[in-house]
């Protein structure tokens, strides 16, 4: 099969509104959680959460454009074009045909869905529903506008694997292209989801923090203080293409995905398996799909909402897959960008690789005392950035109703 590199990224999050903002952020350390300013949160459990700082679409956008499209769609198209600068590419030179979108989000336009479904019930019954109201709220779509943007022909879908989502959509793209079926894949994840409905049923599910008089403090995977994760919005954007055709066009290679696994746990609606039996098979899967074995990953991103079941199932799944006190540098980066659900999974690929790239594990900041259980026993990285030389990254993903999904970067090594 073909071999599949990275060469293009591209990045809208809340600790940067570029890849480099982003890269930068996450090696000190920051912080992106805030007070809300969305809409008034007096009467909501959790007033806080990461948004996007310092952003206006219509810096991108033009006007006419944006008012066809959810926030997540323009967060794709934003996060899209930084990430297709950034591989140099000419469409007009490559055959289109075979250049395709897999796009995910968890959510769509819950946005545009909300704020509809609020007009009509706040009316006189009459439907005065926006034109552009269910292209805007469906969930694929951003692919779809992705595509038309470029002029892309080829293999088009959206995944939806909740907090798996763009991890997914990462590894079916990178299998669609090592197949043989495709020569470049845009890919990646995007959410828009800090609004009233989504922060509202998240605390209901008793999913969401509520440490309010710290906000930039709530993250803290791993701690035994921790009480559930921090809602965070955005989009990370991936350009993969086969070696080959990386090569032809003289692209710039940043790094190289050689493995994807996927399972499920099969146990919960919103929970994962106390054992993490669908986290272990799905990063098995992985290790075998990459054909290398755990003790190669020198740097491991894990899910790590800082949930109190989340934390701990996926810990014991990396004890069983990585053995006690395994050499592998773990580090949370929810903790700095919150849970961006659906594109989360595309973020952390671009954490993954920034620790490949720039040789630094960036830290998880917040946990100061992890569970008992397992002080001392993982390579964790708290505080601060540690330089590190990374040849292979994993990234692991979960979603609501046991979905997996696992990824596994290389450095590119020619």
């Amino acid at each position: 099969m073909k071999r599949v590199v990275v060469t293009g990224l591209g990045s809208l999050t809340p600790i940067g509104n570029t890849t480099k903002e982003f890269q930068a952020n996450l090696l000190k350390g920051v912080s992106g959680s805030a007070m809300i300013t969305r809409f008034d949160t007096s009467k909501f459990k959790t007033k806080f959460a990461c948004e996007l700082k310092d952003f206006n679409p219509l810096d991108h956008i033009e006007k006419s454009e944006a008012r066809k499209y959810d926030l997540y769609t323009q967060y794709a198209l934003i996060a899209v074009k930084e990430a297709v600068e950034h591989a140099q590419i000419d469409f007009e030179q490559l055959n289109r045909n075979r250049i395709g979108v897999i796009w995910g989000s968890g959510n769509g336009g819950i946005t545009t869905f909300e704020e509809q479904v609020m007009e009509f019930a706040n009316g006189d019954g009459t439907p005065r529903f926006n034109p552009f109201f269910i292209p805007k709220m469906i969930v694929d779509i951003a692919s779809g506008v992705i595509s038309i943007k470029y002029g892309l022909r080829g293999v088009n879908f959206t995944t939806v694997s909740a907090c798996a989502t763009s991890n997914t959509a990462l590894i079916d793209a990178f299998n669609y292209i090592r197949w043989g079926k495709a020569d470049m894949i845009i890919t990646g994840g995007s959410e828009a989801a800090i609004t009233r409905s989504a922060v509202g049923g998240f605390s209901s599910a008793k999913a969401l923090s509520t440490h309010n008089e710290a906000p930039e403090k709530a993250s803290r995977p791993f701690d035994v203080a921790r009480d559930g994760f921090v809602m965070g919005e955005g989009a990370g954007a991936l350009v993969l293409e086969s070696y080959e055709h990386a090569i032809a066009r003289n692209a710039p290679i940043i790094a190289e995905v050689v493995g994807g696994g996927m399972a499920a746990d099969a146990y919960h609606l919103t929970g994962t398996h106390p054992e993490g039996e669908g986290a272990y098979l799905g990063m098995l899967a992985a290790l075998e799909d990459a054909g290398i074995t755990a003790d190669d990953i020198d740097y491991m991103n894990p899910h790590a909402t800082s949930t109190p079941m989340g934390d701990i199932s996926e810990l014991k799944a990396v004890e069983r897959v990585f053995g006690a006190n395994p050499k592998v540098y773990i580090s949370a980066t929810k903790s700095m960008t919150g849970h961006l659900l659906g594109a989360a999974g595309a973020v952390e690929a671009i954490a993954c690789i920034t620790a490949i790239t720039e040789g630094q594990i960036p830290p998880t900041i917040n946990t100061e005392n992890v569970e008992p259980e397992y002080a001392g026993k993982f390579n964790l990285v708290t505080g601060k950035a540690v330089k590190a030389d990374v040849k292979y990254a994993m990234s692991n993903t979960f979603g609501f109703g046991g979905h997996i999904a696992t990824a596994i970067f290389k450095k590119f090594e020619g």
